[in-house]
């Protein structure tokens, strides 16, 4: 293959056992993604050469992925310029790269393809995938899907923007019956063709604008994981946008639309009637009847945002065949991840709980709503191109502080200004050595007895931290200290 546009038609249709020998690749980002998609076209025969903007320490793992990488074969770049002209049939780049970047957007690839993309045509054919996204709760949801799916009997694995890369674990060794999808918005921006057994979109909320550029394209992108579909498309009920993008959805002739509801179910819905969660959808006779899958107060974690992932994880479940009886008891037994709304300990008569996770307004939102007791909220970071008036408006009656921290903390402080000025408003300064410790003192000298101290900052970490997890720890351990 030597014209760029014969290459192009060959990718549509190349898989796992195609001779890509004849392809020159380019993966621009070196994370654990990056590294993925790299080896695994160098498991196919392609050409690969990887480029990425940091400069490799000696012993960091940037430098482990490079020189693993070099010896299989690929050619590696590190400390890249912006401006450099990457030229190649294909492009896999990082997902966190928006498309406006130069890499992407001066690129002279034949073909712009993510990490997801590439899983997708060199996956194991038999292997459905069931795929999950949403602006909140799909880590969740996909931990619940796979929890049922193998209460069901099923050997399946929790892959994708959950943590283990979709193209490694499409080289996993055995494979594994399904696999539970976790997908963002901006690995499907770079999404065409996959074609998942069943899928569902939680819910919508502005998030990650600064990517996408505006709500409507964040809105499409989050729309693509319906296409091409084959058994059910699950959306929010509760939350017009996904309806809408399940009504106007390209899917494969046959598949089903079913709506999830924390109200009572119309025919083809899950939902909850008296506390109790009910199947209204995979049921013989659901034009009359419902069958009960698990009450509320079973559920180990409570709320309705909850609610809403068990029912969106039961639906999936269910359009792959698993019994009402592995559901529930997967459901039953679910237990969160960390630093998605622990209580991780008290001083006093005071609760201090890390929801770090909550890196979007819909998030801070959910966690806010579940807070006992008045609450000081630590809050801020990277805004992503979010908004915080609304946010305010609905809480300010139970706010008893706010502690601010992060690049962008004066939104949320305009905000406050704007609608709740009788609201206390401690800002962590730029300069301090231990942001979180301060913050988490502050908050606790302005607390009152059976008050709730909420880490929710609305906000991305990495202007001050590593990840949302290194947040939370850092959060967690403040807490400890006080404590002490």
């Amino acid at each position: 293959m030597t014209e760029s546009s014969a290459v192009t038609e060959w990718l549509k249709t190349a898989d796992r056992y195609a001779d890509w020998s004849g392809v020159s690749a380019v993966v621009a980002g070196l994370g654990s993604s990056g590294f993925a998609a790299a080896d695994a076209l160098i498991r196919v025969g392609a050409s690969v050469s990887v480029v990425e903007a940091a400069t490799a320490d000696d012993e960091g793992p940037l430098a482990e992925r490079a020189q693993i990488l070099e010896v299989l074969g690929a050619r590696v770049q590190t400390g890249v310029d912006d401006d450099a002209a990457l030229e190649a049939d294909l492009l896999i780049p990082s997902p966190g790269l928006p498309p406006h970047h130069r890499w992407i957007a001066e690129s002279r690839a034949g073909v712009v393809w993510s990490g997801e993309q590439l899983a997708w045509n060199l996956r194991v054919p038999g292997v459905p995938w069931l795929t999950v996204t949403g602006t909140n709760g799909k880590t969740t949801t996909v931990r619940l899907l796979a929890a049922m799916l193998e209460a069901a009997g099923h050997r399946c694995l929790a892959v994708g923007n959950i943590g283990v890369p979709l193209v490694e674990a499409v080289f996993a060794d055995p494979q594994p019956d399904v696999l539970a999808v976790e997908l963002s918005s901006f690995q499907l921006h770079f999404t065409r063709s996959v074609s998942a057994h069943s899928s569902a979109l939680l819910n919508i909320a502005p998030d990650h604008l600064d990517w996408h550029g505006s709500l409507d394209t964040y809105v499409a992108d989050k729309g693509r994981i319906y296409d091409g579909t084959q058994r059910a498309i699950v959306y929010n009920h509760d939350d017009p946008r996904t309806e809408k993008l399940a009504t106007d959805a390209d899917v494969v002739d046959g598949c089903r639309a079913v709506g999830i509801t924390v109200g009572v179910p119309a025919r083809s819905m899950l939902g909850v009637v008296d506390g109790t969660l009910v199947d209204r959808a995979f049921v013989a006779d659901r034009a009359t009847h419902a069958v009960e899958i698990v009450d509320a107060q079973q559920l180990p974690v409570g709320g309705l945002h909850n609610v809403q992932n068990v029912l969106a994880a039961a639906a999936l479940a269910r359009s792959f065949g698993a019994p009402l009886s592995a559901v529930k008891e997967a459901a039953v037994g679910f237990q969160l991840d960390a630093h998605r709304g622990q209580t991780v300990g008290s001083v006093g008569e005071v609760v201090f709980v890390d929801n770090s996770k909550a890196t979007n307004v819909l998030a801070a939102d959910v966690a806010l709503s579940a807070a006992q007791g008045g609450v000081v909220w630590i809050a801020g970071g990277l805004a992503k191109g979010g908004t915080f008036d609304d946010l305010v408006i609905r809480h300010r009656e139970r706010l008893r502080a706010v502690v601010l921290l992060g690049a962008d903390r004066g939104l949320i402080r305009d905000a406050l200004r704007r609608h709740a000025p009788e609201v206390p408003v401690i800002e962590v300064s730029d300069g301090e050595t231990d942001p979180m410790t301060h913050a988490v003192r502050s908050a606790a000298a302005a607390a009152q007895p059976h008050d709730t101290v909420l880490l929710a900052p609305a906000c991305a970490s990495m202007d001050q931290f590593r990840d949302y997890e290194a947040r939370g720890r850092a959060f967690d351990s403040a807490v400890t200290r006080l404590r002490r």
